[in-house]
């Protein structure tokens, strides 16, 4: 359904960016990989927002590091894919989004939609890129960047059995950015994927229809 294409960042860096197009021209979306990179998983989401009608760009942020990264979800892909997060940092997976964002913006207003490390850098984008509005999954390292407060609409998913986000932490976003939404769901990490032990197909589907209206509401 969809095509590996190749972008280019401000700074000159070129990387694959996986994107699914629609012809309905309902907006743009930036999927944003969780650790595990452009997966199967990865690229399934972006083919689904955009049977939604949205055209959908998945770019692939660990190719500064080491290109075609497509991780499992097993303990040795977890220490791969930490390693690879820490190692780039924040700001040049920045760059990479921005390019994403600039290339979906001839299909209308644009968004982003991150899961776990994804959903952390959806919280960032709302502070830095010309977006509609951002969607985390999630995020983990949010509560380490409180002082990059959204400027744009935001809508964050939480589990109250993520081992990883205490609800402390959830709290404190909610402090930071009041205007955020925020869902809180009986599961765990990475809830939103079937491929995961915490996988919870209700909570999924909830989390699912509260972002496609938030989608509708900002995208229109």
């Amino acid at each position: 359904m969809g095509e590996w294409i190749e972008l280019q960042a401000d700074d000159g860096h070129r990387f694959d960016c996986y994107f699914v197009n629609s012809d309905t021209k309902r907006g743009g979306i930036v999927v944003i990989q969780e650790i595990f990179g452009v997966n199967a998983h990865i690229r399934s989401v972006a083919e689904g927002f955009a049977a939604q009608g949205y055209s959908v760009a998945a770019p692939a942020l660990f190719d500064r590091i080491e290109r075609k990264v497509m991780l499992d979800y097993t303990a040795e892909a977890v220490t791969k894919g930490r390693k690879l997060r820490l190692e780039l940092g924040w700001e040049k997976p920045i760059l990479d989004l921005k390019a994403a964002v600039t290339m979906l913006a001839q299909h209308g207003k644009v968004a982003t939609i991150g899961y776990c490390w994804g959903g952390s850098l959806a919280w960032l984008s709302a502070s830095k890129l010309d977006i509609a509005c951002a969607v985390g999954y999630y995020g983990g390292q949010i509560v380490q960047l409180l002082d990059k407060k959204p400027t744009r609409p935001i809508m964050l998913h939480f589990g109250e059995k993520d081992e990883l986000i205490p609800m402390s932490d959830v709290d404190k976003i909610r402090n930071a950015c009041p205007d955020a939404e925020i869902y809180i769901y009986g599961a765990g990490h990475g809830f939103n994927c079937d491929q995961r032990a915490d996988y919870d197909a209700e909570c999924s589907k909830l989390a699912l229809q509260r972002t496609l209206d938030f989608l509708a509401k900002h995208l229109r």
